[in-house]
């Protein structure tokens, strides 16, 4: 017994220490960054920085407004395109749905989920790209390469469908059955139950799911990266090119490292993202803590 006791201790330790590990890693990079961001943000004012759209490292002009206000465009559209099907596809696989195609569906997302974002940055280019210069954009009276806000979120809306589905299905299923009971007995449809008292419950974990989805999209590189144009520039327009946070990084980090000021820069964009994705994880882990909650004393 007292082998065990002693087995059951140091187990609990052991899972202890790693997940303080974990935890710590963040701090770690985040200390990392704000430290390779000093030099930047000694010289430059932090309101010259995230407000100028002037763009010239060679000139010692890092304006971060054309990037910050393209990555917003894009994840804001592609927030917009993905919300409808997704919540649509969650609520039919948890209320609908039997379980052989629940069986089929499902799976098919988590394929989804796990495929490469170089795959779907090519498939972009190869698919999406043609479509909006050859035919979505003349049908706006506008000429583009195709290489716009409107591509991009396209990709992105299909690329963060997965995790809202996953997510928003099992928060559904999550919802005691007599909530659908009492409704039913009340005369309430399928659909009026599934609208009015279903969801009203699943909210909070819905828009956790919600708030996922848009950090996975404020992060995304290479996807975006090969379909947006990356062109420093304020979009003003769906059919506008823009230049992301990650692809401003992921294009410049290696190359310009002779240039010390340069190379603080990135790493403030770095560390602009990981304040960004933490903010909305953590608020997502709040949202699906009060409803786990609820779900224990109700």
């Amino acid at each position: 017994m007292g082998k065990r006791r002693l087995q059951d201790l140091i187990a609990s330790k052991f899972m202890l220490f790693t997940t303080i590990f974990s935890s710590l890693l963040v701090l770690v990079i985040a200390l990392a960054l704000i430290q390779r961001s000093t030099l930047i943000l000694t010289t430059h004012p932090l309101n010259e920085l995230l407000l100028s759209s002037s763009w010239d490292p060679w000139e010692g002009k890092f304006g971060f407004f054309p990037f910050i206000a393209g990555t917003l465009w894009v994840t804001a559209l592609a927030m917009v395109l993905s919300l409808p099907p997704s919540l649509l596809m969650a609520t039919y696989l948890a209320e609908y749905a039997s379980n052989k195609i629940r069986g089929i569906i499902k799976p098919m997302i988590d394929l989804l989920a796990g495929i490469p974002s170089v795959v779907f940055g090519l498939w972009g280019v190869l698919v999406i790209v043609p479509l909006v210069r050859d035919h979505l954009a003349p049908m706006a009276g506008t000429a583009t390469t195709g290489y716009t806000v409107l591509t991009g979120g396209i990709v992105l809306s299909i690329m963060v469908s997965p995790i809202i589905i996953s997510i928003s299905e099992e928060v559904i299923r999550a919802i005691p059955y007599h909530v659908r009971e009492a409704s039913m007995a009340l005369g309430a449809t399928k659909w009026q139950t599934v609208k009015h008292a279903v969801a009203r419950s699943a909210s909070p974990g819905i828009a956790a799911a919600v708030i996922l989805g848009f950090g996975r999209a404020f992060g995304e590189t290479m996807a975006v990266l090969m379909v947006v144009g990356n062109v420093a520039e304020v979009p003003t327009s769906l059919f506008d090119a823009a230049y992301p946070l990650p692809a401003l990084i992921a294009n410049n980090y290696g190359e310009m490292m002779s240039l010390p000021v340069f190379d603080s820069a990135l790493m403030l964009a770095a560390l602009l993202l990981l304040i960004i994705v933490l903010v909305f994880s953590v608020a997502a882990a709040i949202l699906l803590a009060r409803i786990k909650k609820g779900y224990a004393i109700g």
